[in-house]
């Protein structure tokens, strides 16, 4: 397959196919949008908000989620933020995701069949992997969303100015649906 990708990708550039996509790498709408990186999305995502090459930083990963606040998504949102311009953040979760049905133990099963060994997952661990949190699903993705919000409205490095909203895109319309916002309660612990 990467074969033939290469092969398309010569003729393609030969082709000057490549003119039509020509952009700046500041993002014209100053948005940026996390979102999942379900292949339905791939195509349906920019045409149903209607976003062409050069209008926003779109970060993707599996359930548009952050794993860890000063992961990688966090610092490609930084980075759109504070060098490329970005003014706001959309996260977009969609409906029938597989990530919402994940666990760690069902990945960490599967990796130990595909012949990754004990030690290296006990390795792992012993170096302060959570599995339990790094690899799990969520339960809605409603809920996802929001905690996704919440947590980049109040991390620490994220300018207060950059307006975030979160919705759930329907993976057959298109249609957008709005994550009501909710403020984290705070515990007593």
């Amino acid at each position: 397959m990467i074969d033939d990708i290469l092969k398309y990708n010569r003729q393609f550039v030969e082709n000057k196919q490549y003119e039509s996509y020509r952009a700046g790498k500041y993002p014209e709408k100053k948005l940026a949008i996390l979102s999942c990186m379900d292949t339905r999305l791939t195509e349906l995502l920019p045409a149903a908000l209607g976003i062409k090459n050069g209008d926003a930083k779109i970060i993707k990963n599996a359930g548009a989620v952050i794993t860890h606040p000063f992961g990688s998504v966090v610092r490609s949102l930084l980075v759109a933020i504070v060098e490329l311009g970005v003014e706001e953040v959309m996260v977009i979760g969609h409906t029938d995701c597989g990530v919402q049905h994940i666990d760690a133990d069902m990945i960490v099963g599967h990796l130990k069949k595909r012949g990754i060994s004990v030690e290296n997952i006990d390795l792992l661990k012993y170096a302060g992997v959570d599995f339990e949190k790094w690899l799990s699903g969520f339960n809605t993705i409603m809920e996802s969303v929001e905690d996704t919000v919440i947590l980049l409205k109040e991390h620490p490095l994220i300018p207060k100015d950059v307006t975030i909203r979160g919705f759930v895109m329907d993976t057959v319309t298109g249609e957008l649906y709005p994550v009501p916002e909710k403020k984290r309660e705070l515990s007593d612990e």
